[in-house]
């Protein structure tokens, strides 16, 4: 008897987790960006550093991704996304300049996480985005080509960039939406790889907070963000500094009509002991940003424009490695993307930045630049020219 009641036991567990699948709901999902391009960064203030004129097959933020929900009952459901970024123009991690873009080659190396969601809001648990995502404000380098201007997520402003981007270990809980506002609310207790780290030391002992406040009025979308990271680094002469990385973003935009919007974003970093600026204990510098954008569709055709600049670096303190004086830059963005589907298209787009004498600004982002390594080019114009495939599944 207790033979038999142990066989029904065990039929019962094994069979469970078939029968609990098929009230789950699971997605395949991805996209595959690439093209070739031309990149140069000429025009350095200093001797030697000038990156010449490159033709490159690229690829930017192609991935694979699966996601999926399961009704537990009563309004609750489980959620979960596993994403991971693919370089299908080489099979590997590294950018177009040689360098590794941590996003891209590892399993749930992009946006992945698992949690409940509710009436209440949702809860989850993963490696998440915290401070850069603009939402509606400007979706041109995200989702539509190949690059944009850097600091139009608040992430490449040049000497002054925040570390505040896609985070590990990172828990978030996301509010539902009352009279078309919600929010998000993110922290990570420490930091656990290098794209994270902020310094030298094995331990940096930090962590970071992430606050995103969204609004949707009819046509209208604005978009507040607020990023906190902090943790020991390690400098010349010094050992074990607490440095401190602060960023607000400040978006809106409007929808006048499907395929068009309009709108701009500022943004602010601020850092507490930043190692290009100076050695210097206690010495904070900061820098702003700006960009405008537009977008407009006829027909099968979109047409696509933005321009920013950054101001000089301020609260330099008192000896800086390099002067702050001659450290703004200006950008632009001109394009269009012509739609074969909903879900193809192909793109061609013109991208430069005009960096005065002590400031380099770059498309860092996804790893597209070229310059990798010393020396940096200060004073240098990366310039890219693009054509572009783009397909989504």
């Amino acid at each position: 008897m207790n033979k038999k009641l142990m066989a029904v036991a065990v039929a019962g567990v094994l069979t469970a987790p078939a029968a609990f699948a098929q009230s789950s709901n699971v997605q395949l999902y991805g996209r595959a960006n690439l093209g070739i391009d031309q990149y140069k960064a000429t025009g350095s203030s200093v001797v030697g550093a000038d990156r010449s004129s490159r033709v490159r097959v690229f690829d930017n933020s192609s991935r694979v991704g699966l996601r999926g929900t399961e009704e537990l009952g009563g309004g609750l459901k489980a959620i979960f996304q596993i994403e991971s970024g693919v370089n299908i123009d080489n099979g590997s991690n590294i950018g177009q300049g040689g360098q590794a873009n941590v996003s891209s080659g590892f399993w749930a190396g992009r946006d992945s996480y698992a949690g409940l969601q509710g009436n209440w809001g949702r809860v989850t648990f993963g490696r998440q985005s915290i401070f850069w995502a603009n939402g509606l404000n400007g979706q041109h380098a995200a989702n539509y080509v190949n690059t944009e201007i850097p600091w139009a997520n608040g992430t490449g402003l040049g000497r002054m960039g925040s570390t505040i981007a896609r985070v590990s270990n990172t828990v978030a809980y996301t509010s539902p939406t009352f009279a078309g506002i919600n929010g998000t609310l993110s922290y990570s207790p420490n930091f656990q790889e290098s794209v994270q780290s902020i310094g030298a030391s094995v331990d940096s002992d930090g962590q970071i907070w992430g606050i995103t406040l969204r609004g949707t009025w009819g046509q209208f979308y604005g978009q507040y963000d607020y990023g906190s990271a902090e943790g020991n680094t390690s400098l010349v002469g010094a050992t074990s500094l607490q440095r401190k990385v602060t960023g607000h973003k400040l978006g809106a935009s409007w929808g006048y009509m499907p395929g068009a919007r309009v709108g701009g974003t500022y943004v602010m970093i601020r850092d507490d002991l930043n190692p290009t600026v100076s050695t210097t204990v206690n010495q904070k510098a900061k820098q702003n940003g700006w960009y405008l954008f537009w977008e407009h569709t006829f027909g099968q055709f979109q047409v696509m424009a933005e321009y920013g600049q950054t101001d000089d670096l301020d609260d330099c303190g008192v000896a800086p490695i390099l002067s702050c004086a001659s450290s703004a830059s200006k950008g632009y963005m001109v394009g269009g993307r012509y739609f074969l589907s909903k879900r193809t298209w192909v793109y061609l787009t013109y991208n430069q930045i005009s960096n005065e004498a002590n400031q380099f600004s770059d498309y860092f982002g996804a790893a597209i630049t070229s310059t990798s390594g010393a020396p940096t080019p200060y004073g240098a114009d990366p310039k890219i020219f693009a054509l572009g495939l783009f397909h989504t599944f």
